[in-house]
């Protein structure tokens, strides 16, 4: 019976069904809450585990909330997870800092591309140290694909990802039940 009503559900509304859909594979979604707006994004457990168990450890115990997005540059991405971003006085060093605690591996797949709305684990030097930067790609970046972790995709919210700016706040983050 529930079979039927899931596909009457896909018949009647496809629009709304299609939208409300997860890719295969996909975990948790986590919930961005800017000034500007919602982003929505489908983490990747599959092909990421540790860096998206990471992500969800520093987004339930809050480490996001707050944080100024520190990294924006218009048509290509925005960045997030230093938390010297707290401390407007501190602007000349932000983009250095993270949570002190690397994932400590590489969850480079060739299965996830940085295409717009790519989610990837930023780091200074080697994917490994990477820890709770992470950007949202606004265009394609094949130059990136095997350089960075891509553990999550953007689902809803790509038109308020490209209106963020340097020092925007990341008021919430929470994962979506």
């Amino acid at each position: 019976m529930k079979l039927i009503a899931v596909a009457l559900t896909v018949l009647l509304l496809p629009g709304v069904a299609a939208a409300q859909q997860k890719s295969p594979g996909a975990g948790p979604i986590v919930v961005l809450e800017t000034a500007k707006g919602v982003i929505e994004i489908e983490t990747y457990p599959e092909e990421a585990p540790k860096t998206v168990e990471n992500f969800l450890a520093l987004v339930k115990r809050g480490f996001y909330n707050g944080l100024r997005f520190h990294r924006a540059e218009p048509g290509f991405v925005i960045q997030i997870g230093d938390p010297a971003t707290r401390d407007m006085s501190k602007q000349d060093s932000w983009g250095r800092g993270s949570s002190g605690k690397p994932i400590g591996v590489a969850e480079i797949t060739k299965k996830r591309r940085h295409v717009a709305g790519a989610v990837g684990m930023g780091h200074a030097g080697s994917a490994k140290d990477a820890a709770s930067q992470f950007y949202i790609l606004l265009r394609a970046a094949p130059s990136l694909d095997g350089k960075y972790a891509i553990f999550a995709g953007v689902i809803k919210g790509m038109d308020v990802a490209t209106k963020i700016q340097k020092t925007d706040v990341l008021k919430r983050a929470y994962v979506k039940e």
